[in-house]
């Protein structure tokens, strides 16, 4: 029974919602548009300005300076057996039998480090530059000033009257427009 009472109800509810529906959509919508054209009579470009920044690549040649040591000297190694073989033949004068050999090599050892020593001391080093050229870039902003339109204002004319506004393009010599007729009194 509960059933069919709440279906019946649903029934009903249904069936009424699309009359209850018209006569709302016509108490709340009196008014009637169509559309038209009008005579456009002035368009007036809306400009603004712009400040842009333009990246620029900016390249050049330079020329670089690179420090170069270089050593320059009497061979170390010549001088060591130069002075070995005098450390050698001194310390041969000196020694006497079984000293003898031992006298010889201290003499060809110390004769080795001395030329060693003359070899360093009188080594000269000196610095000179190379010069390479380089290509270098730089990336530096430009600063415009450009004007850009933002719109258009619009003036036209319909039956008599002038009215006025604001359009993100330029019509040309007309402007479609709506129209709206509705009661004055209600």
């Amino acid at each position: 029974m509960k059933t069919s009472i709440l279906t019946v109800t649903l029934a009903a509810a249904i069936a009424a919602a699309p009359a209850s529906y018209a006569g709302h959509k016509w108490k709340h919508q009196p008014r009637d548009d169509f559309y038209d054209y009008a005579k456009v009579t002035h368009v007036e470009p809306i400009v603004r300005t712009v400040h842009i920044s333009v990246p620029e690549r900016e390249c050049w040649e330079e020329e670089v300076r690179h420090p170069v040591e270089q050593v320059h000297g009497p061979d170390a190694t010549g001088r060591m057996i130069v002075g070995g073989v005098i450390g050698g033949v001194v310390g041969h004068q000196f020694g006497h039998g079984r000293g003898r050999d031992a006298a010889t090599l201290a003499g060809t050892l110390i004769g080795a480090s001395i030329g060693h020593d003359m070899a360093r001391r009188s080594t000269q080093t000196v610095v000179q530059e190379r010069v390479s050229i380089e290509h270098r870039c730089r990336i530096t902003d430009r600063h415009e000033t450009e004007e850009r339109v933002d719109g258009y204002r619009v003036t036209y004319r319909y039956k008599g009257e002038t009215f006025e506004t604001r359009l993100p393009y330029d019509p040309g010599d007309r402007i479609r427009v709506r129209v709206g007729v509705s009661p004055a009194e209600y």
